[in-house]
């Protein structure tokens, strides 16, 4: 079977998970499209700040292809491409799809609350600090997943020490172009959010300087040691955690978007 053959299977499955699948769960939950979110009825322009429909979907997009489902495709291609396959087929409709339009349906029916709050409103305290507990010791366990993967992408052996490096490896260059993709976020944040700048004008100005972000990376490096790494990756999910969505994350994934489509 051909690679082009296995990618339109692959995009007709999903097409169809959306339409059938997809659709059904919305009728069992009841979704309605004329509802307003707490983005605009609770908006504050700090933790509720309405998003543009296409800036909302770049970055539900980019997110679902975190490390998990991207490192596991990978590994499951050592037994051949069946793994593959079922994996982002089977995972990405069945569970991945679902779980991630669950949380988000049931965080907006309950004023946009975490699944920590909702399970307190639904099953009371007891039931939200058996499940914090869980989710802490589960999120140490993929934070420091993550981490490791990350760091090791950064890192080079002939990368020890700090600073910028001319005629880079792959490692370095990958370094260099996602701290200046976490610039970029921040000033197209600042810019759409802020400064008032519209979606179309803003989003041809990123891709534009995705374009020379690239360019540069490609020449220019950035280098440090593994545990150097590993404390800012840290610094850095501990602060994108913290700050309003609409500043780093939201940006960063939408813009990341187009990074992903080719």
């Amino acid at each position: 079977m051909t690679a082009l053959l296995i990618i339109i299977v692959a995009i007709v499955l999903l097409v169809c998970g959306y339409v059938f699948y997809g659709s059904w769960l919305a009728k069992q939950w009841g979704i309605d499209p004329k509802r307003k979110t707490p983005a605009i009825t609770m908006e504050d322009g700090v933790d509720y700040c309405a998003a543009k429909p296409a800036v909302l979907m770049g970055h539900h997009y980019s997110s679902i292809a975190g490390a998990g489902p991207i490192n596991g495709p990978i590994q499951a291609s050592v037994f051949g491409w069946v793994p593959v396959f079922l994996w982002c087929i089977i995972g990405g409709i069945f569970f991945g799809g679902v779980q991630d339009f669950g949380s988000l349906f049931a965080s907006i029916r309950h004023d946009g609350k975490s699944v920590g709050e909702i399970i307190k409103d639904s099953m009371g305290k007891r039931a939200q600090k058996l499940f914090t507990i869980f989710a802490l010791l589960v999120l140490l366990l993929v934070i420091a997943s993550f981490v490791n993967v990350v760091a090791g992408t950064f890192y080079t052996a002939a990368g020890e020490g700090l600073g910028f490096v001319a005629n880079p490896t792959g490692n370095q260059t990958t370094a260099m172009i996602s701290l200046l993709f976490i610039v970029l976020a921040i000033v197209y944040g600042m810019l759409t959010n802020r400064a008032g700048l519209k979606t179309v004008p803003a989003t041809i100005i990123g891709i534009i300087a995705i374009v020379v972000m690239i360019a540069f990376g490609l020449n220019v490096g950035f280098a440090m040691s593994r545990i150097a790494w590993i404390v800012f990756i840290g610094a850095y999910i501990t602060i994108a955690s913290l700050v309003p969505v609409w500043i780093l994350l939201q940006p960063r994934d939408y813009l990341s978007s187009f990074c992903f489509m080719p």
